[in-house]
C-alpha cells in the first residue's frame, strides 16, 4: 500500500538522501526536472535539504509517497509570494519512480496537491513540462488545460533544448479535490 504524506522541514533533511537517489533515477530515465545528466547524488542531497528552510516558512511543501519503506515518489507546491498572487501556486517536481509509474501514483500525489491547495485558499495551479512527454498525458487526463508552449524553454537531463507546455487547473478554495484526500495522508 502507498502512503502520500506532506513532509516538514526537518523531515525533508531526514529523507533528503532518499529523495536524492529518487532524483537521480529521474534524471536519469531522462525525465526533465530542472537537472541535467549525470547529476551527483550528493549535489541531489544537498538540494533537497537547502529545500528545508522553505518548507518550514511555507513558501514550499512537499508530499512523498511511501511504498512500504521506500519513497516512491513526490511533489512540490510552491506558494506565490505577492500579494497579488496568493491565490495561485505552481506545482513541481512531481517525480516517480521507474519502478512505480503506470499504478495511479501521478495521479494521487496531484489529487494530494489540489486538495491541500484549495483547502489553503488557493484557487489557481499553474505548472509546466517538457513538451511531449509522458507527464502531459497525465495532466491532460488529469484536468489540466494546456495554455501554451515555449520552444527551447529548457534542457533536458542531455544539455539539450527542448520546447516546454504550460498548463493551469483552477481548484475550489475550501472543497477538497476528491472526497478520499479529505485527510492530510491519502493511501492507494
Amino acid at each position: 500500500m502507498t502512503e502520500i504524506v506532506p513532509v516538514s522541514g526537518p523531515e525533508l533533511v531526514t529523507y533528503a538522501d532518499e529523495l536524492a537517489a529518487l532524483l537521480v533515477e529521474t534524471v536519469e530515465t531522462g525525465s526533465s526536472v530542472g537537472f541535467l545528466a549525470p547529476l551527483d547524488r550528493g549535489a541531489a542531497a544537498c538540494w533537497w535539504r537547502e529545500r528545508a528552510a522553505s518548507v518550514e516558512a511555507g513558501s514550499l511543501q512537499v508530499w512523498i509517497a511511501r511504498d512500504g519503506e521506500r519513497i516512491a515518489g513526490t511533489v512540490g507546491l510552491v506558494r506565490a509570494p505577492l500579494p497579488n498572487a496568493r491565490h495561485r501556486a505552481e506545482v513541481t517536481k512531481l517525480m516517480i519512480r521507474p519502478s512505480a509509474r503506470g499504478r495511479g501514483l501521478g495521479r494521487a500525489l496531484l489529487e494530494a496537491v489540489e486538495h491541500s491547495a484549495a483547502e489553503d485558499g488557493v484557487t489557481l495551479l499553474v505548472l509546466d513540462t517538457e513538451s511531449g512527454s509522458a507527464a502531459e498525458r497525465l495532466y491532460r487526463s488529469a484536468g489540466w488545460t494546456e495554455c501554451g508552449s515555449v520552444p527551447d524553454y529548457a534542457g533536458d537531463p542531455a544539455g539539450v533544448l527542448k520546447p516546454t507546455t504550460f498548463y493551469y487547473k483552477a481548484v475550489a478554495a475550501g472543497e477538497p479535490a476528491r472526497a478520499q484526500a479529505a485527510s492530510p495522508s491519502t493511501s492507494l
